[in-house]
């Protein structure tokens, strides 16, 4: 069964059959399926929640029916927490990517526009937790909600991917800005504006291009 564009039931039976070393095995998995389905929709905050919240559910119950009796359920769930922070990094050089290059063609950061996708950014690190707290509290989740618990303390404790990226990328389009204020690179409201409703699709194409380079020249596609 697919729902927002992630196949549960295959998140489910890795999960459900998973051993204690087949811990990257998942990670990977879950890194995988998320940004699979990250690339299919606009790369918008309220679409990168569901695909979170989709694939926390969906590993929740793989690990909630785990045939494995001595299995660290907690494990399981932290590879799975890796997993979707992995994505996210990638989504957010997806962001940063698409808003550099509004910024090269003299898109003001100050346009209403661009600010949300900058907040967006911004979020993204504080969304993968809350998500996945949300997500973990429901369904299957429930019955893993203390494991679940142990897992977001621990991450919460160091820096994750997610936010490293997001604090490295607003610094570099605010650096960008700047160039671009002492350059004279402005565009006109309406030019501006016409650029910034295609954001989310160009920041799509852009994610979809980082996974494309990063796989081996067999792999890639078309």
């Amino acid at each position: 069964m697919f729902k927002h564009g992630i196949d549960q039931e295959a998140l489910i039976a890795k999960f459900a059959q998973a051993g204690a070393r087949q811990g990257d095995t998942l990670r990977e998995a879950v890194h995988r399926a998320t940004l699979q389905a990250l690339q299919g929709r606009a790369l918008t905050l309220t679409h990168i929640k569901q695909v979170l919240g989709t694939v926390t559910q969906a590993t929740s119950a793989g690990a909630a029916a785990n045939t494995l009796g001595k299995v660290d359920v907690e494990a399981l769930l932290a590879k799975a927490f890796d997993g979707m922070d992995a994505a996210l990094v990638q989504a957010v050089q997806a962001n940063r990517k698409a808003l550099q290059q509004l910024v090269d063609q003299g898109v003001s950061l100050r346009e209403t526009q661009a600010k949300k996708a900058l907040a967006d950014i911004e979020k993204m690190e504080d969304a993968l937790f809350a998500t996945v707290r949300k997500s973990a509290a429901t369904g299957a989740g429930a019955v893993l909600q203390e494991p679940w618990s142990r897992v977001l303390g621990a991450a919460q404790g160091h820096a994750t991917g997610t936010g490293a990226a997001a604090t490295a990328a607003l610094e570099q389009l605010l650096s960008s800005t700047q160039e671009g204020l002492r350059t004279s690179r402005a565009l006109g409201l309406q030019a501006s504006k016409a650029l910034l409703d295609s954001y989310s699709a160009l920041a799509s194409g852009v994610l979809i291009g980082l996974c494309d380079a990063l796989q081996p020249p067999k792999a890639r596609k078309g």
